[in-house]
């Protein structure tokens, strides 16, 4: 597993460069990042281990730029992460008595949905939310696209920055929450893969350093553009994650 050729690890260097840059803004960048791995030639859980090693490093780096600028809301971000805690478990015990066809399907009719709301910017920002509301909205969309996480997983990152921005948060600080609750769930699944032996360790490491830069510049053109670099973007994780279902449920 550890013999893949250096054009193929500057080849995953690259594409989690770009994953990194990718998920730091919009979320989803699994979706690069993943699919590199698996076409470097790693089994599953090796591919699916390292992608939580080098991203994992990348989406704290991505946190904390967001945490030092001020675009966190400290105390929704919390919460949600607790509850996408929460309902990663129960969606992974789902996963595991269920077949993901049902939720493939639905996913062929939200997401265009998605798409839609997403391009025509629905203006919910700023909405008269009290404080306990606001809270409890975004526990809510953190549990649900928590369970989506366990279930299944790709564009996670992308549909907890919608589910944020629908809610009212402005687009720069749904990125920001989302970075923290994606943090603190690659955390806690990453200790998993390490204790399970499944990081190779020399393809990992440089992995993780291009996630980290990639991270770090995306956070930083994310703050400086706003809306301007995230909404785009969401575009493009939400037509990537529609083309993942597909393949998932034809191919």
């Amino acid at each position: 597993m550890s013999d893949i050729s250096m054009l193929m690890r500057v080849f995953l260097a690259l594409a989690t460069f770009l994953a990194g840059f990718v998920d730091s803004i919009a979320g989803g960048g699994g979706l690069i990042s993943l699919a590199s791995y698996y076409a470097a030639g790693l089994p599953p859980l090796y591919a699916i281990g390292n992608n939580k090693f080098s991203s994992t490093f990348g989406t704290v780096v991505a946190a904390i730029e967001y945490g030092r600028k001020g675009k966190i809301l400290w105390k929704s971000a919390v919460l949600s992460a607790a509850a996408a805690l929460v309902g990663s478990s129960i969606g992974a015990e789902l996963a595991l008595r269920y077949s993901d066809l049902v939720f493939l399907y639905m996913l062929i009719i939200i997401l265009p949905i998605l798409s839609v709301l997403t391009i025509r910017k629905p203006k919910v920002e700023g909405r008269a939310f009290s404080d306990c509301a606001v809270l409890a909205l975004s526990s809510a969309v953190s549990f649900t696209v928590g369970m989506y996480d366990g279930f299944f997983g790709p564009g996670t990152g992308m549909l907890l920055t919608l589910g944020f921005s629908f809610i009212g948060f402005p687009l720069i600080n749904a990125a920001g929450n989302t970075r923290i609750v994606n943090a603190s769930s690659n955390i806690a699944a990453l200790a998993a893969f390490i204790v399970n032996g499944n990081i190779i360790y020399s393809i990992g490491i440089p992995c993780a350093i291009t996630s980290i830069l990639g991270n770090a510049l995306g956070a930083h053109y994310a703050i400086r553009k706003g809306d301007r670099a995230i909404r785009p973007l969401l575009i493009v994780v939400l037509a990537l994650l529609y083309i993942r279902v597909i393949y998932s449920i034809f191919i």
